[in-house]
């Protein structure tokens, strides 16, 4: 999925994001780290050990992931003093898309495609907390904007570019040339059938939002429901079957939440 290594050219360095844009996670059993092969720091570190070369080539086939680490990735590519040039080989999505906006130079094989759309998290709480966490949202999506007006330059506007990352819209290799998302097309086709692994990855992570979402919903219900219901006091010794009850006012206060997960 990831991988860096010196290219055969001189002072040439080749990149390939395929998969997941993730950070690191965390193993609540060992308590250690896990080091993801995506994320900001395994690429700092990494751009930091070939501070003297002058050609980048970063090859993607990704259908997006983390917001915050592929915006950090992306300012570490145009920071880097490097000519940067960026191979679409089959799919860059979300915030794959803006990772690629960081090239000098963008090709595109005919058959292959972008996909932009606004960024969007979870969120839980009570009428405040949900409001702000869309005006976080807003936030973030106004500068998630700025990559691709700064690569665009006058071929697009901010509105119509709103416009289509509400709609979240494919992009043929053709509309990000003319948009200017793109610079110019590969010499050869990316093979698309390759790709057939990753898009049914793509679909389960789908499922699995939706999922999450329901189970949500189903949690909230349930706490509303327990929270309108009288209590029922617990039998000094309840039969085969019965669960124990805890009065309200002995159980502990809990607030619900879920992790934000930023993608695409």
């Amino acid at each position: 999925m990831w991988e860096i290594k010196q290219a055969a050219e001189p002072n040439t360095l080749e990149l390939y994001i395929y998969g997941d844009v993730e950070g690191d996670g965390y193993d609540w059993w060992s308590g250690q780290t896990i080091e993801s092969e995506t994320s900001a720091n395994k690429f700092r570190d990494e751009l930091s050990a070939h501070q003297n070369i002058t050609n980048i080539k970063l090859f993607i086939n990704s259908y997006g992931g983390s917001v915050f680490e592929g915006t950090a990735i992306y300012n570490q590519l145009r920071r880097h003093p490097a000519h940067k040039t960026v191979y679409v080989d089959g799919f860059a999505c979300s915030i794959a898309a803006t990772i690629a906006m960081a090239g000098d130079t963008v090709v595109m094989p005919r058959n292959s495609m972008m996909m932009i759309h606004n960024a969007w998290m979870y969120a839980s709480g009570n009428p405040e907390e949900l409001r702000k966490a869309a005006d976080d949202l807003e936030q973030i999506n106004k500068g998630n904007r700025q990559a691709y007006l700064q690569k665009a330059g006058d071929k697009i506007d901010e509105t119509e570019l709103m416009e289509m990352l509400d709609n979240e819209t494919w992009l043929t290799a053709e509309d990000c040339i003319r948009l200017g998302f793109a610079d110019e097309y590969a010499e050869e086709d990316a093979d698309l059938a390759k790709n057939e692994k990753m898009l049914q990855k793509a679909n389960l992570t789908l499922q699995q939002r939706i999922a999450v979402q329901t189970s949500l919903a189903a949690q909230l219900r349930q706490l509303t429901k327990a929270q309108n219901e009288p209590p029922v006091a617990q039998s000094a010794n309840p039969k085969e079957g019965e669960a124990d009850f805890i009065l309200p006012e002995e159980e502990p206060k809990q607030k619900l939440f879920c992790n934000f997960k930023e993608d695409k």
